[in-house]
């Protein structure tokens, strides 16, 4: 996702089911850590919610509105609206939890 698709891919996307923003960056190595974790959920999501990845070198406009100042950033969206975050990298088990609390 991009600056511009911002929009479409997270906020209208996000009020038919929730999406999950990994914001990250290529230099970042807990990045790198926390990504399999995400292919996983992504894996097993069965459509109940989407994972997306903001690279927020590449992306700017959109990290600073979510005033992101630590990477591996998780934002999580449902019906338009940013309703939880994690800072950091969170085992997959408290990913996913986080993401059923919004089923």
């Amino acid at each position: 996702m991009t600056d511009e698709t911002f929009a479409q891919d997270v906020i209208s996307a996000s009020s038919s089911r929730p999406v999950l923003v990994d914001a990250w960056a290529e230099w970042c190595p807990p990045c790198r850590m926390i990504a399999p974790l995400l292919d996983q959920l992504a894996a097993e999501s069965h459509g109940r919610y989407q994972i997306a990845k903001l690279n927020v070198d590449e992306n700017p406009r959109i990290a600073a509105q979510f005033n992101i100042r630590s990477i591996p950033t998780l934002l999580l969206f449902k019906n338009g609206q940013l309703v939880d975050q994690i800072i950091g990298v969170a085992p997959k088990q408290t990913i996913a939890a986080r993401l059923a609390a919004q089923l």
